[in-house]
């Protein structure tokens, strides 16, 4: 039986002090967020014109994948097309036992976490050694990344302390951060310079150059593509953009809205492989296809993989990246991971409260709390639902929809709860386990404001 949401969460939730650290960090980064678009008077605009780039790359995508192959492979690019996950794998697999490759390293890259390529590749006896700072720290722990920016946030200084302690030997108790920084540098430095292989993602590929844009904070990205003698390159193919003009919009848009950065530190730009080295870059389909054919969903690939969502939303901060069992975690990813598999990602639509803060932040204007609700209807109409859950929907339904009704069972339920409290406060009630029930009011707002309104 596959995990859901909310009991990931309640095992998150169950270390209180974790929670509201996790919570409070996050909304810091938001807070940074916030701060970095109010500093740009076109911020608005910005946003506006990369919502029209993506969605008239969107309209026109063969068009523009074709034309990026046609350049790629004329700078000296080899391009593969991959189908779905299994082919990525096959098609980085085929590479590595070509060149008779032992030493690889990688960035930061979603599409390989959704293709589950560590997994892979380890099941044939290869080891890839992730090198952003956060990736390594959950990759030794057999963990994955909790969120798209931060792999590491769900931990804490401690913790990664004594993950350091266990696989670099360093200094036990030693939670000092430079020191653990300067520890992870000269283990990743030696793995870079033994490395043959390097693979990175893709935040966005020119189809009028044939060249692509990998972000990161790190350098190493480049550290890895400079020193090896191969570089592969996986791409999910809404990362297109048409021109090079288009780049600088986005640019603006990503590092303030994922960190509150003015840009991320290094944006480095592939156009063709150096001399005596081979490029490769893999263009993977793996369910876009299906969800740019889904008219109420297409625009979920817009996502430039910022994370601001996952920065502003009450569920995510404080039920942890794990809890979304999936790849891509937080709104975004509830809204992405149901058309990958819509059985065994039922639960994450669900995930919300539809406050709509993640829709209000997306630098690219992506609909995404009017997403996750149109993704409840098609879950419920798919009988994707528990039986409890359908027939509760309907009683309310038709409370809601008779006013006598409703104000009735109103009074019902506030004298039910004074009175006889433990038939809400027991454990059979979900709510009640993991948090406090609201003191009983003692009239409706209804009531309320008709006694007040002639005041």
């Amino acid at each position: 039986m596959n995990p859901k949401h909310a009991d990931l969460a309640e095992q998150f939730i169950a270390d209180g002090s974790r929670t509201n650290w996790h919570d409070d960090t996050l909304w810091f980064v938001r807070e940074k967020r916030d701060k970095a678009a109010h500093g740009l008077p076109e911020w608005e605009q910005l946003r506006e014109w990369a919502s029209q780039i993506k969605n008239h790359t969107l309209s026109n995508l063969s068009n523009y994948l074709e034309q990026f192959e046609e350049h790629a492979k004329a700078n000296g690019i080899i391009v593969h097309w991959a189908a779905d996950g299994d082919e990525h794998n096959q098609i980085v697999h085929g590479i590595i036992k070509r060149h008779n490759i032992r030493k690889i390293v990688k960035s930061k890259s979603m599409l390989t976490e959704e293709c589950h390529l560590n997994e892979y590749l380890s099941h044939q006896g290869i080891e890839v050694v992730d090198t952003d700072l956060g990736e390594r720290i959950v990759q030794f722990r057999k963990e994955p990344p909790s969120h798209i920016v931060l792999p590491a946030i769900h931990l804490t200084k401690k913790q990664v302390s004594e993950t350091f302690h266990e696989h670099l030997n360093t200094e036990k108790g030693n939670n000092d951060p430079q020191y653990l920084t300067e520890a992870a540098r000269q283990h990743l430095r030696d793995k870079f310079i033994e490395s043959d292989l390097a693979i990175t993602g893709v935040n966005f590929a020119i189809a009028e150059t044939g060249g692509f844009v990998v972000c990161t904070n790190e350098g190493n990205a480049d550290m890895g593509a400079h020193t090896a003698n191969v570089h592969i390159a996986s791409m999910g193919f809404e990362k297109i953009i048409p021109k090079a003009e288009h780049l600088s919009v986005f640019l603006r848009l990503l590092a303030r809205s994922a960190t509150g950065q003015p840009i991320t530190t290094y944006s480095s730009h592939f156009h063709k492989p150096r001399p005596n080295q081979e490029m490769h870059i893999v263009i993977v389909d793996n369910g876009r296809s299906r969800q740019l054919g889904r008219a109420d969903f297409r625009n979920s690939l817009k996502c430039i993989r910022c994370a601001a969502c996952f920065n502003t939303c009450p569920v995510y901060r404080r039920s942890g990246g794990h809890s979304y069992h999936t790849a891509v975690a937080g709104p975004i990813g509830s809204i992405l991971n149901p058309n990958l598999d819509m059985k065994a990602n039922a639960d994450l639509p669900f995930a919300s409260t539809l406050c709509g803060s993640c829709t209000n932040v997306c630098p690219v204007k992506i609909d995404i709390h009017e997403q996750l609700w149109k993704w409840r209807q098609v879950i419920v109409s798919e009988g994707l639902v528990s039986t409890g859950k359908k027939a509760g929907m309907k009683g309310m339904a038709f409370v809601f929809s008779n006013p006598k009704l409703y104000r009735l069972a109103g009074r019902m339920a506030r004298w039910t709860m004074k009175i006889f409290p433990f038939i809400v406060s027991n454990k059979l009630n979900v709510w009640y386990n993991q948090r406090e029930m609201p003191e009983v009011p003692k009239q409706s707002f209804r009531e309320w404001y008709l006694e007040n309104k002639k005041k």
